[in-house]
């Protein structure tokens, strides 16, 4: 019988990944997570002399998912856990207005296109609801995608070992740091915009 896919976060180290999860190795895969590595994806031990740590060092009372609730979609999101993908923004501006108050207007775009957008969401900060009930997750297989200079993208309800999730967030897909430097590790927190971590996967 074949392994569920599951993902442990070795201490200080690497992500242990096991199961088949799309990556171009078979059985068990150790998955840069300090950003240093001169093999990435894959981990080369520079962890162990760059001084990485893996301790969430992010304010929890930001952990909390909001609800903005329009004619026809609730949207919920979770700012915490956005690794800001820029999806939402760059494809639904109407609804999804960066830097404004409020920053999420249900009701400024067709529930059809609301709906596309969020499932474009990678690190399950976005999510919703029609007629108070909650979207059921997505059916996908289990797979880890090495995004652009950016996180692990998550999705198939890949199993994260002894790891809390946050507020409301999707087990189904989730992003998980790989730079090194997000504050809600193993979490993407978008820090990789800031200290320009560069690995493109062409």
């Amino acid at each position: 019988m074949e392994q569920k896919p599951r993902i442990t976060c070795l201490p200080n180290g690497p992500y242990s990944v096991e199961g088949n999860v799309g990556l171009a190795v078979s059985g068990k895969a150790f998955l840069c997570r300090c950003g240093g590595s001169a093999n990435k994806p894959f981990c080369d031990g520079t962890h162990r002399k760059n001084g990485f740590r893996d301790a969430n060092e992010a304010d929890p009372s930001k952990n909390r998912r909001r609800a903005y609730a329009g004619k026809g979609i609730t949207i919920f999101d979770n700012r915490a856990i956005c690794s800001h993908a820029a999806h939402c923004t760059d494809d639904l501006a109407a609804v999804f207005r960066h830097k404004e108050s409020p920053w999420i207007v249900p009701d400024a775009a067709e529930v059809s296109k609301v709906i596309d957008t969020i499932r474009k969401c990678p690190s399950g900060a976005l999510s919703y609801a029609i007629g108070g009930v909650e979207a059921k997750p997505a059916q996908r297989p289990a797979m880890v995608t090495v995004t652009d200079n950016g996180p692990y993208a998550i999705s198939g309800g890949v199993e994260l070992m002894n790891v809390k999730f946050g507020d409301g967030a999707s087990a189904e897909h989730y992003t998980l740091c790989r730079c090194g430097a997000s504050k809600n590790k193993p979490f993407c927190d978008g820090s990789h915009w800031s200290v320009g971590f560069n690995d493109p996967k062409k």
